[in-house]
């Protein structure tokens, strides 16, 4: 891989584009293929974070295979606008990016999928715009006051470096959250490093939001709450879902996945092993499949869903995973 002109990683079948938004903001997303069904991909949330690096593995394959792939640059990732008054105040602005982007691009249905902060925003767009998703998929997140006050979430499994400025330090951290070594290449880290410090400010102002949120702190703010609480609505949902959550995962261990399951009937779990944090980058032979059949179909085959961790904790759901 190379980078581009544009500071991106060169990933064959992934194209770069632009579009300007109804509030102004110039939004930078890529894509892959060219026709089928409509996909948006939303990518995690530290430091360097974007469309590219958290997609790589999965767009091209899905646009090889029948959908037209979209993975934004959310706004304080990428290379989304860095003009201040169109950086993120919190989690509830990145909801409005995204309706605003689908429509933009004349997307009134389509399929949505995300990892990490990528799954708060899915969780969250999801009980917003319930009638834009078709189906939805999750990887290792949050999803926010659903699961009760009780529940303790587990605490990261290793230290996680805090990002310090540097290529260096943006290894690091990529080592803790991407299990298979293999797939952080210096030129990701050069994209990412960029990324992180031309949003440095806009990340730092973020953060504290996708912190409360993965916490399930209470928001000062009643309307933040209103919009951003999960309970009653998430839970009752019917659009068909699937989540996926690594074994190997050091920043919201395993454990973490297991509470969400106990409140989430309507939503089929996997478990994939020798899987960190960021599973669609560890294990794209197990979650590029999984995500074709799901997307393509709406039902995993017994192999792919054997393979892929099928939970053991409750009942299959017979509608989403093919029955032996």
């Amino acid at each position: 891989m190379a980078l581009t002109e544009e500071g991106i990683i060169e990933v064959p079948g992934m194209h770069s584009r632009w579009v300007r938004l109804a509030s102004g903001a110039r939004a930078h997303y890529m894509t892959s293929g060219t026709t089928g069904p409509a996909v948006v991909l939303l990518h995690g949330g530290l430091p360097g974070s974007s469309g590219t690096a958290g997609w790589r593995f999965m767009a091209p394959f899905l646009g090889e295979n029948g959908f037209r792939v979209y993975c934004p640059d959310m706004p304080g990732f990428g290379l989304s606008d860095t003009r201040e008054e169109y950086r993120p105040t919190g989690l509830e602005s990145h909801v409005d990016f995204v309706h605003e982007f689908v429509r933009a691009l004349c997307l009134d249905r389509f399929h949505l999928a995300g990892n990490s902060m990528g799954c708060m925003n899915t969780v969250n767009y999801l009980v917003a715009h319930p009638e834009k998703v078709v189906s939805f998929a999750l990887i290792a997140g949050d999803v926010g006051d659903v699961v009760p006050d009780d529940a303790v979430k587990p605490p990261a499994k290793v230290a996680i470096p805090k990002y310090d400025g540097t290529e260096e330090g943006m290894r690091a951290l990529m080592g803790a959250i991407i299990h298979r070594e293999a797939a952080i290449s210096d030129d990701l880290l050069k994209m990412r490093h960029a990324a992180a410090e031309r949003h440095r400010e806009a990340h730092a102002r973020l953060w504290p939001s996708v912190l409360q949120y993965g916490r399930r702190i209470p928001w000062q703010d009643q309307n933040i709450a209103a919009r951003l609480t999960t309970r009653g609505r998430l839970d009752r949902l019917t659009i068909p879902g699937v989540y996926l959550y690594g074994t190997e995962d050091v920043l919201t261990p395993v454990e973490w996945g297991y509470e969400q399951e106990k409140v989430l009937p309507n939503i089929q779990f996997f478990y994939p092993e020798e899987c960190g944090h960021q599973g669609q980058t560890d294990r794209p032979d197990l979650f590029n499949p999984l995500f074709l059949e799901f997307l393509r179909d709406g039902r995993i085959t017994r192999a792919t869903a054997d393979a892929a961790g099928i939970s053991k904790n409750r009942p299959e759901i017979a509608s989403l995973v093919e029955q032996s």
